[in-house]
């Protein structure tokens, strides 16, 4: 039995992922964050240490009907149009330490439709 909860664990990862992976004003880093309810994403200047733009379910439309999964990709492709308006085309993905699958993989390909490269 593990003496660490999951998010102990995910916060680890995302510790160790941190360490590689560092966001500039050119190539901002998009920063995930998975709730239970929603998902969250935003991109993050770690050299100034600002976000440049950012978005999460709770900015979608009252009218959007979808699972999770089709909620977090219309976040990504959200977060794309907010970049493209602050002038970012291309970004360094951070997971926060989630796997690459389910709802993060579903924003990180709604946001590659909206147009962001990475």
């Amino acid at each position: 039995m593990s003496k660490f909860t999951t998010r102990q664990l995910r916060e680890r990862r995302h510790r160790r992922v941190r360490g590689k992976v560092r966001g500039t004003a050119e190539r901002p880093r998009l920063a995930v964050f998975r709730s239970n309810r929603g998902i969250f994403a935003q991109l993050v200047d770690d050299d100034a240490g600002k976000t440049v733009a950012a978005s999460s379910w709770v900015g979608l439309p009252k009218s959007f009907n979808g699972d999770k999964t089709e909620q977090a990709a219309e976040v990504g492709k959200q977060l794309a149009a907010a970049a493209k308006k602050a002038g970012v085309e291309s970004v360094v993905f951070d997971r926060g330490g989630y796997l690459y699958h389910g709802r993060v993989k579903a924003l990180a390909e709604g946001a590659r439709e909206g147009g962001l490269s990475f």
